[in-house]
């Protein structure tokens, strides 16, 4: 098993923060959590060593969470940790000034539990690519332990064929994959089938991802794969 990584979580209502930090220790996280400024400054204190990533509201009592990203920002051991804003859907000037002192993403509440351990997943990632289970391009999830892909904070409901399409394209998003090479790694019936099937399943998996549609790429002559100029 990983070891655990830990997470700061500055949430000051208090129902949905305890939800989340048992979600996350569900999910093999250990969580400080802290429903005030001055709570989170004295767990930054006792444990910066500890802390991989910070979720912060913005709007605690006492110290704000952009108060606190400056702190974390300026902390001779937290200085590089991702921090995340969790910010109410009409402060996009708080995500704005939230992204300018340093954060690194930033959430519109109400969200999923699933979506926020995506977003703590990917950031994660980048640090640790081995340790996570999640992949992100653009507002694209992949799940690749529970087999799933949400947009945004909603699943988009793929047959197996169409995930499996979606997972090798996200493992590799800087290939081109013929349709052969589509067709050997998705299996079953369709290798014995013209290579046009992959043309029917990527159809269909560019209606479901919807506006994200153009995240897959078609490369005339060459095959399918992620729109690199949108990684």
């Amino acid at each position: 098993m990983q070891p655990k990584q830990t997470i700061l979580l500055v949430e000051d209502e208090i129902e949905p923060a305890e939800m989340l930090a048992n979600y996350l220790e569900m999910n093999n996280f250990n969580v400080l959590m802290a429903h005030d400024g001055l709570k989170a400054l004295e767990l930054i204190e006792k444990h910066a060593s500890d802390i991989h990533l910070a979720v912060l509201d913005i709007m605690v009592p006492n110290v704000d969470g952009k108060e606190i990203c400056s702190v974390i920002r300026n902390h001779p051991v937290m200085s590089d940790i991702p921090v995340i804003f969790l910010t109410a859907k009409d402060k996009e000037k708080d995500e704005i000034e939230g992204l300018e002192l340093g954060a690194d993403d930033y959430i519109s509440k109400p969200a999923s539990l699933k979506l926020v351990q995506a977003h703590i997943e990917s950031l994660l990632r980048r640090q640790h690519p081995q340790n996570s289970k999640w992949i992100q391009h653009g507002d694209l999830f992949l799940d690749t332990s529970g087999k799933d892909l949400y947009y945004k904070d909603h699943r988009v409901d793929l047959t197996s064929t169409e995930y499996a399409i979606a997972e090798i394209f996200f493992q590799n998003p800087k290939r081109v994959y013929s349709r052969q090479e589509i067709l050997e790694h998705i299996g079953g019936e369709d290798r014995f089938v013209f290579d046009r099937t992959v043309d029917v399943h990527i159809k269909n998996l560019r209606l479901k991802l919807g506006e994200a549609s153009d995240m897959i790429k078609t490369y005339r002559g060459l095959g399918y794969g992620m729109n690199r100029e949108l990684l």
